[in-house]
């Protein structure tokens, strides 16, 4: 089963889908990091997200890119946070874009329960140069070709999260 998570910024929607794994039933954990910690503010981001699920079984594995060719255990959960990094990282990294929606259905197809976390970017009503833009418009087509695949969309504002879409498995 696939779950796509999506909110803002600070909007609890990485703690509830920790939570979600941390209520499933498998054995193994996964955290996919795909942040590329670089400064002060994205070093303090990790640290919070590792205090955040301390003590619920998480192993994490750092995948700045390629997410695809990670191999899981076939009784286990996974949080793939988050896909505007890896986004990121793909298209200024040296990476491919393209690769993070097969990426993901491959790991959605190894494992019992996928939840992939996605950030809400667009409603800032601000004018972006060309470079940008094109970063948008990737994330979006990521977004909408994830949630097409997903058995489950969510989204979380504030901590409160709406079911969009398909059923969750364990809520």
């Amino acid at each position: 089963m696939m779950i796509l998570v999506i909110g803002g910024s600070g909007s609890g929607k990485s703690a509830w889908a920790e939570g979600m794994i941390a209520k499933s039933r498998c054995q193994r954990r996964y955290y996919i990091a795909t942040m590329q910690a670089a400064d002060g503010e994205s070093l303090a981001r990790v640290r919070r997200h590792r205090a955040q699920r301390a003590g619920i079984g998480f192993e994490t594995i750092e995948r700045p890119r390629d997410i695809g060719a990670l191999r899981l255990q076939a009784d286990s959960a996974a949080l793939a946070e988050d896909i505007p990094n890896l986004l990121a990282n793909e298209m200024f990294g040296g990476g491919d874009w393209e690769r993070i929606v097969p990426g993901m259905e491959a790991l959605s197809s190894q494992c019992d329960l996928l939840i992939a976390v996605t950030g809400d970017v667009f409603r800032d009503g601000i004018s972006y140069d060309d470079g940008t833009l094109e970063y948008l418009r990737r994330l979006a087509a990521v977004n909408r070709a994830l949630a097409a695949r997903a058995d489950a969309v969510v989204e979380v504002v504030y901590s409160i999260p709406t079911l969009l879409k398909g059923a969750l498995p364990c809520d």
